[in-house]
Order: structure tokens, then sequence, then C-alpha cells
């Protein structure tokens, strides 16, 4: 018996394969698994190891932005160009039977290019992070092993950080000491409280919005309960070595003309029977109170059927928090500065980049990055 290491070279991984010698002096001829091989007498000590691991990383592709920006028609448009296939990363359309309000990818447009990570849980199941990247990343290894480009898409900030990066393990949360934050916010003001949050933990303060309340009392609840910052807590759990190779691509728009579309949008959904929708939903035993009945869209038509808003209030709030959810969307994704951000209309300027991308594992020679063998 001997030991062959093999090297895939359109993959650069190695194969370690015990083989009868006699079997193939006997024959004359490689067994068939191997015939797709080419055998180069090579000291193994001289591969590059190093560079072939990161080049077997799982390689993806994802276009972010706010809601209405144009993800799903760029990113079939660029999936169907090469022969790609979709991942979600919307917190809501997960859900099934949530369609209009979560602008999902309808059938046709599923039919143009494989999705996944939509309508996978019933509304009543509450989801998280945790729950999408366990069922994210097995499909993202799969499509990796059949050399199938990985487009992940959508516009929760929350999901792609979370699967690309990791869950973050921060400190136990501590219900006491956020109740006294929440009662010194209520008795001196917001801006009070971030002075504090300054005063104490100058560097939390610095990344933070003087008026996101939730992430300022949650990095002083952390400053008391463990005496560290809580970037301390999230630069310690940075991976040294990402598990995936990615190309970020962030699709902006003038903000004027991005919040017609969005009232536009509104009005489309209204016309589609968002209304029965929610209805129907309710009548499915899919109650209001629901985490996933509560977001944005479906809460609005929630409060109209229950008597708490009339119609035309319930719509003009609904464009107003659909509005500010797409600033929100802008300030988590600028925050991150590997992203590539383009005008939807503009995509094509990318081709050249995403083709390299695509390609730069599948043949490393092309970019002057020998398997080494």
């Amino acid at each position: 018996m001997i030991t062959l290491y093999i090297v895939d070279m359109t993959s650069c991984k190695i194969f370690n394969m015990k083989i009868c010698i006699s079997l193939i002096l006997l024959s004359g001829t490689l067994p068939g698994y191997l015939k797709n091989f080419s055998f180069v007498p090579y000291k193994l000590e001289n591969v590059n190891m190093k560079h072939m691991e990161k080049n077997n990383k799982p390689q993806i592709i994802i276009i972010a932005g706010p809601t209405c920006v144009g993800k799903t028609r760029v990113a079939i448009q660029i999936a169907q160009k090469w022969g790609g296939e979709i991942i979600g990363a919307d917190a809501v359309q997960v859900y099934r039977y949530m369609d209009i309000g979560t602008a999902k990818p309808d059938a046709s447009e599923q039919a143009q290019v494989k999705h996944h990570m939509i309508d996978i849980v019933d509304p009543d199941v509450r989801f998280d992070s945790a729950m999408y990247v366990d069922r994210a990343r097995p499909i993202i290894q799969q499509l990796h092993d059949s050399h199938t480009p990985i487009f992940l898409v959508g516009g929760s900030g929350l999901y792609i950080k979370t699967l690309t990066q990791g869950l973050f393990q921060s400190a136990p949360g501590n219900p006491s000491i956020r109740q006294k934050y929440k009662q010194l916010a209520a008795r001196h003001g917001n801006t009070w409280l971030y002075e504090l949050l300054k005063a104490q933990d100058p560097d939390a303060a610095s990344t933070i919005h003087p008026n996101d309340m939730v992430r300022i009392i949650r990095a002083l609840e952390v400053f008391e309960t463990t005496g560290r910052s809580i970037r301390e807590h999230h630069q310690s759990h940075q991976f040294s070595d990402h598990p995936y190779r990615l190309f970020k691509i962030m699709l902006n728009d003038d903000r004027k003309q991005l919040y017609r579309r969005i009232d536009r949008r509104v009005d489309r959904m209204i016309q589609d029977g968002f209304l029965k929708e929610v209805h129907s939903l309710i009548h499915r035993g899919y109650h209001c109170q629901l985490n996933a009945m509560q977001s944005i869209g479906y809460k609005h038509m929630c409060a109209y059927i229950n008597g708490q808003l009339g119609w035309k209030e319930a719509i003009t709030l609904l464009k107003r928090d659909t509005r500010r959810y797409a600033k929100r969307q802008f300030t988590w994704f600028r925050a991150d500065k590997s992203f590539i951000w383009t005008h939807a209309s503009d995509i094509a300027t990318l081709y050249p980049k995403i083709h390299d991308f695509i390609y730069s594992s599948r043949n490393p020679t092309s970019q002057n990055q020998p398997c080494m063998v």
C-alpha cells in the first residue's frame, strides 16, 4: 500500500488516498475515480497549504441594502449571469404565508433563480439569528461543494453579520441594572444618559448614535456588569480567520427617490391585498402578538384590525416606519467599510470584479496564485 496526496487543481483541494500500487501496475490504468487527476512527482512539503486552505473557503457575494432599493432584481440579474443561487437574508421573509408585506420574491422570480432561506418556518416560530445560521451554513457548504456561486441577499444586517462573522456571546444580561438605566433615561433624558456613557465608556459611545437608547443602555449595562467596554467584548470575539471569502456590495440610492419608492410600494401592497393577507394569517391562528406579526407592516394592519388605528393613519405610519427602517439600514451597513457602494443601475460596472472573485478560487493561476504543485 502507498499513500498518494492528490491535488485537485480546480478547487485546490488535497486528497489523501491509500491505494494498492499493484492494482495500478497490473491493470495499466488508474481507478475510475482517479482519472480526472494529474499525478505530478512533488514533495508534499512544497505545497502551499495555507494558500490552498484560503482558496477552498466558501466564497459569497453579498448584495445588501435598504428596503426597496432593488436588491431582488439585481441579485436575480447577477445570479442568472453566473449560474448562481440566492440565499435570503431577511428576518421576515423566512416566514410562510407572509408574502405581500415582506415583498418576498414571487413565484416567477423564484423560478428564474433558486432561492434559499425563504418560507422555511411558520409565523408562530420565534426565529432568530442563531437559527438562521444553523439553517444557512449547510446550504452554503452544499453550494460550495457543487461549485455553485453563492449570493447572500437581503437587508437584515444582523443576519448577514452573524452568518459571516459568527455569534457574539456578550456578557450576560442583568435586568435590574438595565431597568436602572431605563429609569435614569426617563428621569434625566436621553442626552443625559448618552453623556454618562461617554464619561464611563467613551470607546463604546463613539460607535453609538446619541438617540439609540437600546444600545446605550446595553453598553452601560455591560460596563457595570463586567468592568469592560462592550467594544472589548466584540473585539475579543472576532474571528482571527473568517470562515468565508466575501465580496460585499451595498446598493445605494438617493434618499428622496428611495423614500418615494417606499411610499409607492406601500400603496401597491395595499392594492395587492395586504390587509386580506393579515386577516388570513389571523384566521390561520397566528395572532397579532407574535414576534413575526409585530414586524413592520403587519403590526400596522393588526392595529387597524383591532381598532387601534384608523385606515389612513395606519397607512401613514406604515410609510413613515418603513422609511425610518431604511434609514437604520443605511446606518448599519455604512459602519462596515468593506462594502462596495453602488447604485442598482450601475451594477454592471462591478461585473469584472464579480467575475474575478467567482473564478479566483476555481482557477488560481489566473490570479497569479497557483496551487504551487
